[in-house]
């Protein structure tokens, strides 16, 4: 089982939830983080101690307050980690259950598991914990499988989502063309990005530009 264990977590209920779940599967070094930015210098300093952890549980969402961190998300988290130390295990374990996220964390960064927050969701923490150490792929809860089986969804690409996002905030077409020239991102001719638009309508079977974006925040690409 694994020997040293960090978790990332704001809420100390759910905290002590997870470190008895870890103690009950006989895993006793355990350290806990509320912010990302302490999390990630407690893997640094246990790489430099020589003594390095194992795995990373990690929430996606972590509440702001009074503190200036140069990491406020899970995302943001793994990331860096993963530039320090690649072959760390990693878990998330969120409330958050957006089907294009989910996909995201493990195409993308590279995660080993994915546990839903929710009635039941510490045994299955557990049992998420025992299939990574036994080197067991794609572990996610069981009805967020669905997810994963959509391949429709890894086909987004970040030009997408970038006219996505500009589309979201109200842009016109002109506006996305001068934004993309000004951010150097290509192909940005009007052209071009009005047949992206039209494409992901088809794509996402949206009737319209404000239909797109509603589907489009609903499946957690923005």
């Amino acid at each position: 089982m694994f020997r040293k264990v960090l978790l990332a977590e704001d809420f100390d209920s759910i905290s002590i939830a997870v470190v008895q779940a870890l103690n009950e599967l006989n895993i006793h070094e355990i350290d806990h983080a509320k912010y990302c930015d302490d999390a990630y210098l407690k893997i640094r300093r246990a790489i430099k101690d020589n003594t390095p952890y194992d795995l990373l549980i990690c929430d996606l969402s972590f509440k702001t307050d009074h503190r200036e961190n140069k990491l406020n998300s899970g995302e943001e988290l793994i990331t860096a980690v993963k530039k320090v130390i690649p072959q760390i295990k990693t878990i998330v374990f969120t409330i958050e259950d957006k089907s294009f996220r989910i996909k995201s964390l493990f195409v993308d960064l590279g995660i080993n598991a994915f546990v839903a927050k929710g009635r039941n969701s510490i045994p299955e923490l557990k049992k998420a914990i025992e299939r990574v150490y036994n080197e067991d792929s794609l572990v996610v809860s069981p009805e967020l499988l669905h997810s994963l089986r959509d391949k429709s969804l890894i086909e987004i690409e970040p030009y997408d989502i970038s006219i996505l996002k500009l589309l979201a905030k109200g842009l016109i077409l002109d506006e996305i063309v001068l934004n993309f020239k000004k951010s150097g991102i290509t192909p940005n001719g009007s052209s071009s990005i009005e047949k992206r638009i039209n494409k992901l309508k088809v794509y996402f079977k949206a009737n319209n530009n404000v239909h797109l974006i509603a589907i489009a925040k609903d499946l957690g690409v923005i």
